[in-house]
């Protein structure tokens, strides 16, 4: 069953709306990729364009969109391999102006290839760079050489085929550079529209609750949260996400009190767990970009970041983040944190959820331009 996301029109032109189909491997509920593009669907949609998202889905612990196969490295993820027949169908319901393609599996495969026959306008986004992953990862080492050559021609063939390819941070546009890419340039982010009309929970006058949320997978670097949770007893640390490192996860929180494994979390719950603590900490090895800080700082949560998170980058967002620096634990950046003035910690707070709000903004902008005008540049290009 593939996801059938059905498209409202609020604010429709007297001309006919503008059609688009997102071809995604990744599903909705399940991680990064997924949820930006269904935040932006979103988005679209309340800009009066016709908006549909192909892609698997998962819901109640099952996967549904075609045979599902396990991904190397997280048995928790499957790779999903559609039948060509839905695919070509679904696109033929749609009649897209424009397809989106942010993933080099077969689900984006599949519509690259009925998209060009359709003659639509074809965008690639680039989120993830696989060769940094695979090295961290056994899994995913002992099949590097066949993964590694099949993501490289699959990205190749979308970045050769499309009109614009677009990465999230600076770093992933040289890469995509490097693979092939020749339109490549800087997009934004989207966030959840309730992250931005609720109004946020004031902080505390404290900082007591720290949360983690994202795939349980070494490259999150998840030892050094561990670490805090130790050296800050004081301090109750949650951790929200399934992956590979879920059974030492589990083993760790039954040695502290202080840290709890909440396992997967639906995205609609995300929000009030994400307001029920003081700060999300993002310590990663590899990260693109890193949406749930986006998304944090949109609830006015103060938000750490290792250097490596392509969120810091965007200088608009920078004000808004606390960054770990080389030399430094996360434990001591959370204690620095605990030693600020309160007003301090809220003013923080309150610029980092104006920044987000204005990137989501001209995110938006920016994806309206490129599918309803034909513009070919980054978010950042100034003409």
């Amino acid at each position: 069953m593939l996801n059938s996301d059905s498209a409202s029109t609020p604010q429709q032109s007297k001309a006919a709306p503008l059609r688009v189909a997102i071809f995604s491997d990744a599903a909705p509920e399940r991680n990064g990729v997924g949820a930006y593009y269904r935040d932006l669907a979103e988005h679209l949609r309340s800009a009066g364009v016709l908006a549909q998202i192909v892609s698997p889905r998962y819901r109640n612990g099952r996967w549904y969109g075609g045979f599902a196969v396990p991904l190397p490295g997280d048995r928790t993820q499957k790779f999903m391999l559609p039948s060509p027949l839905m695919i070509r169908r679904r696109l033929k319901r749609i009649n897209p102006d424009a397809i989106i393609i942010p993933t080099p599996g077969p689900y984006g495969m599949l519509g690259l290839l009925f998209g060009k026959r359709h003659k639509a306008r074809i965008i690639v986004g680039f989120h993830t760079h696989f060769e940094r992953l695979a090295a961290m990862n056994q899994d995913w080492s002992a099949r590097a050489p066949s993964s590694q050559w099949y993501l490289n021609s699959c990205n190749r063939k979308l970045f050769h085929d499309s009109q614009l390819v677009l990465a999230n941070s600076r770093e992933m546009v040289d890469i995509a550079r490097r693979i092939g890419a020749e339109h490549v340039g800087l997009m934004g982010t989207s966030i959840p529209r309730r992250f931005i009309q609720q109004p946020p929970k004031p902080l505390q006058g404290s900082l007591s609750r720290i949360l983690f949320a994202g795939r349980l997978a070494p490259e999150k670097n998840l030892e050094t949260v561990v670490q805090a949770a130790e050296a800050l007893p004081h301090m109750q640390f949650l951790v929200a996400g399934e992956g590979p490192m879920r059974p030492w996860l589990e083993g760790e929180a039954q040695r502290l009190k202080n840290l709890e494994l909440l396992g997967w979390v639906h995205r609609q719950k995300m929000l009030p767990i994400i307001d029920s603590v003081d700060a999300l900490v993002l310590p990663s090895t590899v990260e693109s970009f890193g949406t749930i800080a986006l998304e944090a700082m949109a609830r006015a949560r103060l938000v750490v970041v290792s250097s490596h998170c392509g969120i810091l980058s965007w200088d608009a967002l920078n004000r808004g983040l606390f960054q770990i620096e080389p030399q430094q634990t996360l434990a001591e950046v959370l204690h620095h944190i605990a030693e600020m003035d309160p007003k301090e910690r809220s003013r923080k707070a309150e610029i980092a959820r104006t920044a987000a709000t204005n990137i989501n903004s001209a995110n938006l902008n920016h994806w309206l331009e490129i599918l309803r005008d034909g513009r070919l540049t980054g978010i950042d290009a100034t003409s």
